[in-house]
């Protein structure tokens, strides 16, 4: 495989106005475990035939899908979104018991959040 490797979705985030009924709608539908509260996390696997990385639910402005997607040197990531035609929305931050991030807009707008391996 070399030096460097395919860049995984490791997570998912649905952003929604109205979050409860986004999850009953998805409970129902996809037969999805979401738990309750601020950020209603959905397990990895969901049971199908191909296990996935695991997801949320939180309230937000604006309804839209992100990926999270790891990197194995976040400050290079960023530089290339940049040489890309992406822009940084938010630098680097770390998350308390969890991994660094940092969030980018692709060149058409669309959110992508970077994982530091």
């Amino acid at each position: 495989m070399g030096d460097d490797w395919a860049r995984p979705v490791v997570h998912w985030e649905i952003v929604a106005r109205d979050p409860e009924r986004q999850a009953a709608f998805y409970r129902a539908l996809c037969h999805w475990e979401i738990g309750d509260g601020p950020i209603m996390g959905i397990p990895a696997g969901l049971g199908g035939p191909e296990p996935g990385p695991a997801g949320h639910i939180r309230q937000g402005e604006r309804s839209g899908v992100s990926l999270y997607v790891q990197v194995r040197d976040l400050r290079a990531a960023l530089a290339l979104v940049a040489e890309l035609g992406g822009r940084i929305v938010a630098e680097p931050f770390d998350i308390p018991g969890g991994p660094t991030l940092a969030v980018v807009d692709d060149p058409e707008g669309i959110p992508v959040v970077l994982v530091q391996q």
